[in-house]
């Protein structure tokens, strides 16, 4: 198959043939419909995040299975399926208490010593987040999986898989926003447009997006932003506080910034709560007010918005047909594999809600 691989940090990826091994007991072998092009892939690429090459990035993604193990009874070959990194063990401790996206991951890669899933050569390709979604097939653990209506194009069902996931699940799962509360988001790509919406969802009544792309913060009141915030002029943190006399109830932060969490924390009203999300780099600090924290103001991570998806994506997808929730507006392009690199500079570029590569 035709994959796209990471070679090195810094480097653009490269269009290589790679070999897929066929299911094992409990595995599922994919056929890619369509991936999103996160920005989560992006940290590894820049070396933010650690990453053994060669690795195949890509995790946003929906297909079709096409083989299963012979233990798998949850799909079957012809099944669409949207995947999540989010792979649950089952058995784990933060499985057993109802938080499957806290899996410590046991039992649901290939142990050593076992063939890999992907190779080149009889040389390992290293998977990424456990689906290496940027190849013309995936080849998963069933845990990996939840089982969608065949009816929706693939491209909107990839973007459930991530984005839509890790936004409006930080606003309804993590940070539970109630009914009538003030929200800021700051930063207003593909999480903070979903994590928008999951607070329109939630009903909350005053969105705040800040962003220093005018064109993401036109996006953004299409999504629900009731106030925009260009955060290139002017102190965002007085702003907001001068909107919304004293501060927000609820902040997140979509961005994967130092400064951005910082401001996030320094924007709450008091006994708010801000939620940090973006993937901010490995040894990298946040300072806070001490002081600030008298007011009973809390700051708490979340990781694809706490999710249970195979509990949440089915309710995303009819939330969808209700007309409730925006997927075809996040699709800024469709775009071959050919062309990952170019949907990456996009991304760098800020011209995109998502870009979404497709299979034909």
């Amino acid at each position: 198959m035709k994959a796209a691989v990471l070679r090195a940090v810094h480097a653009p990826l490269t269009i290589e043939e790679v070999e897929i091994d066929r299911p094992g007991p409990r595995e599922v072998l994919i056929r890619t419909g369509a991936v999103g092009v996160c920005h989560s892939d992006l940290h590894f690429i820049e070396g933010k995040y650690p990453c053994a090459t060669p690795a195949i990035l890509g995790h946003e993604a929906a297909g079709t299975v096409e083989a299963v193990g012979e233990l798998v009874a949850y799909v079957r070959p012809g099944d669409r399926v949207i995947t999540c990194l989010s792979v649950f063990c089952g058995h784990c401790a933060m499985c057993l208490s109802g938080r499957p996206a806290l899996c410590t991951k046991s039992d649901v890669a290939r142990r050593p010593g076992e063939a890999p899933r992907l190779s080149q050569g009889g040389t390992p390709i290293q998977q990424m987040f456990n689906l290496s979604a940027y190849a013309e097939q995936m080849l998963v653990h069933e845990h990996a999986v939840v089982k969608v209506e065949p009816d929706l194009p693939f491209a909107q069902l990839a973007l459930i898989g991530c984005g839509v996931t890790t936004g409006l699940g930080a606003v309804l799962n993590t940070a539970r926003v109630e009914p009538g509360s003030t929200v800021a988001v700051i930063g207003c790509g593909g999480i903070g447009l979903n994590c928008i919406q999951g607070a329109l969802i939630g009903g909350a009544g005053r969105i705040i997006a800040i962003d220093t792309v005018p064109d993401k913060l036109e996006m953004a009141r299409e999504f629900g932003a009731t106030d925009v915030l260009d955060a290139a002029h002017g102190d965002v943190v007085e702003r907001v506080r001068a909107l919304t006399a004293g501060g927000v109830d609820y902040s997140f932060e979509a961005i994967g910034a130092k400064s951005a969490a910082e401001q996030a924390f320094a924007m709450l009203a008091r006994g708010g709560t801000a939620t940090i999300i973006g993937m901010i780099p490995v040894g990298q600090t946040i300072e806070l007010d001490g002081a600030m924290f008298l007011g009973e103001r809390r700051v708490q991570g979340s990781v694809m918005g706490s999710n249970r998806f195979r509990i949440d994506m089915p309710r995303y997808i009819n939330w969808y047909r209700q007309g409730r929730l925006k997927l075809d507006e996040l699709v800024t392009q469709r775009l071959p594999l050919a062309e990952i690199n170019r949907a990456f500079a996009d991304m760098v570029a800020g011209r995109v809600a998502r870009s979404v590569i497709t299979f034909d």
